[in-house]
């Protein structure tokens, strides 16, 4: 958050140097949380994100945990 912070700072100052190194530091702490950087969720399995449960391979699983949906 100081980060975040530091950038309106020095954006509202036009100071384009500390700016530079607020950003910076949002980006370390963006992929220290994992949250840029290398992927490390891949397993090699198809991606189904964005289809409908009950369309995918796992339509028998969901199924079975949502009651009244049928494969």
């Amino acid at each position: 958050m100081a980060a975040r912070r530091a950038v309106r700072v020095a954006v509202r100052q036009g100071d384009c140097k500390a700016e530079a190194v607020a950003r910076a530091a949002i980006d370390a702490a963006k992929v220290g949380l994992g949250e840029r950087g290398t992927v490390w969720w891949s397993d090699g399995a198809a991606d189904f994100n964005r289809h409908m449960a009950r369309k995918t391979p796992y339509a028998d699983w969901f199924a079975s945990v949502v009651p009244g949906v049928e494969p």
